[in-house]
């Protein structure tokens, strides 16, 4: 059976960049766990559709144009104290990509850079943990070993 679930899955991040965007260049890094991850959104390349309609043929002719590489959505539960969190609080504040490490159950490893676009706090209701989500642009290629 080739489904996994997502337990055990981490992700690190980096305010080094890879001098190369391979996975030797980002193995060289040293990453910092993010804690208390909850839930990780989709990310990946995504292309824009380009269209040309002939007159003649009335057919919508399809193509792929420019590409985006994607957004990524990480919540947490908010903690102050985490190295991890204090790199993505920092990272907003600056222009700069920082490189992310993602390692699935199974030992996937996805790498890839990004910018990060927003940290926000949610305190809740009574009953809940006081949480943080933050999203990234990712701004290279994802690199899956």
């Amino acid at each position: 059976m080739a489904a996994i679930t997502t337990a055990g899955t981490t992700i690190s991040a980096s305010v080094t960049l890879p001098a190369t965007y391979d996975q030797a260049g980002y193995e060289a890094l040293t990453f910092t766990s993010v804690g208390e991850i909850t839930e990780v959104g989709e990310y990946g390349k995504e292309y824009n559709l380009v269209t040309h309609i002939p007159l003649a043929t009335r057919r919508t002719q399809k193509l792929k144009g420019s590409y985006n590489d994607g957004s990524i959505s990480l919540q947490m539960a908010y903690d102050p104290d985490d190295s991890g969190q204090a790199i993505l609080v920092t990272a907003l504040d600056s222009d700069d990509s920082i490189a992310f490490k993602i390692v699935d159950q199974d030992g996937t490893v996805d790498y890839f850079t990004g910018k990060v676009m927003s940290y926000r706090k949610n305190i809740g209701g009574v009953d809940t943990i006081r949480s943080a989500s933050t999203s990234v642009e990712l701004d290279s290629d994802v690199i899956t070993v």
